[in-house]
């Protein structure tokens, strides 16, 4: 297995100190790009002034690929070790980023180093922004006229292989009522009980099921209802974002437009589909499906797609964001794998 030295996490504890919250990964694709040792780098300037960097070791057949930018807040990184005299010992890595997704671009790198010293070709690694906002930078590569017959993502799966993964639905609300003074509701209309209501009917709809990913879910976001507490809201805006399967994804959809009435605007914002995933034979990785959305179904320029990373969604995003040591020398491990069962 690869082991990791106080060196090695020094360089990441390097990347966590630079904050990449979406909007602001500029600067670390530039430190990056300084720093990531590759025979041939490629910058990809992007509309919103982010970069996309591509690193190739010969004419890449298989390509690492992960997100430069982070949700906020932005927490600076912490290490904590079990035995300060034995660094091969458990610990963790705590930070914004640490296990969604710099730890995925430190294994990655770590993965084309050692393939590298191997005398081993024809690899590269991709590091795109904007997947926490609309994988941004993954829809500007797709059209970049690049094109590899393997596409590793990395991200939060607890080092298992995703054989599938939840489709996204997003949908913009705004709910029209009458406002009236709150002591005679009779002669206006709450824009909050309408919400209520249509909720209470969400709740209730059955959008279908499947043996490999389930069914829906649903979130609420952005809720606003800027009325006085004594007159009835006239107006609230929400959004609903949708984890989809491959059952319900179009259901979900007809639902929504269903609903639409002059009373109650529906917007589409879009979203991906539910998306099975390439799994290589003879690799002794588990597999399993994830509900999170990621780059990969954007990436079409890539024939066989593969998702897999240390750490775990669970503290992904959440203020003690963290990934073991051992989950990063696991991750170097699988990278290595992969390479091989795809050469």
């Amino acid at each position: 297995m690869a082991i990791l030295d106080r060196q090695d996490l020094e360089f990441f504890r390097g990347m966590l100190s630079i904050d990449s919250t979406s909007g602001k990964e500029r600067e670390f694709s530039e430190w990056l790009e300084g720093r990531i040792e590759a025979p041939r780098k490629e910058v990809f300037e992007l509309e919103d002034g982010s970069r996309n960097l591509l690193f190739c070791w010969g004419t890449p057949k298989i390509v690492f690929c992960s997100h430069l930018d982070t949700v906020p807040p932005y927490i600076r990184p912490k290490l904590e070790i079990v035995s300060p005299d034995n660094i091969e010992l458990e610990g963790v890595v705590k930070g914004r980023g640490a296990c969604d997704a710099k730890g995925q671009i430190f294994s990655m790198y770590k993965a084309c180093r050692a393939l590298e010293e191997r005398g081993a070709s024809d690899f590269g690694l991709l590091l795109v922004s904007g997947e926490e906002t609309g994988s941004w930078g993954a829809k500007a590569f797709a059209k970049s006229g690049f094109k590899a017959e393997y596409l590793v993502i990395g991200e939060p799966t607890d080092n298992c292989l995703v054989s599938a993964s939840k489709g996204t639905k997003s949908f913009d609300l705004e709910f029209i009522g009458e406002a009236f003074h709150s002591g005679y509701p009779e002669f206006g209309r709450s824009a909050v009980e309408m919400f209520v209501d249509f909720i209470n009917e969400l709740r209730e709809a059955d959008f279908g099921t499947d043996p490999l990913l389930g069914g829906a879910s649903w979130n609420v976001g952005l809720l606003s209802s800027d009325n006085p507490q004594n007159i009835l809201s006239p107006r609230l805006t929400c959004r609903i974002y949708f984890r989809t399967s491959f059952a319900s994804d179009g259901a979900v959809c007809e639902w929504m437009a269903s609903k639409a009435s002059k009373e109650i605007r529906i917007s589409p914002r879009g979203g991906d589909t539910p998306s099975s995933y390439f799994i290589p034979e003879g690799v002794d990785i588990p597999t399993k499906t994830v509900s999170f959305g990621s780059d990969a179904p954007h990436l079409v320029n890539f024939e066989k797609r593969m998702i897999c990373g240390p750490g775990s969604i669970t503290v992904a995003h959440r203020d003690d964001e963290f990934v073991g040591i051992r989950e990063l020398e696991k991750a170097i491990d699988n990278y290595l794998r992969i390479y091989e069962s795809c050469n």
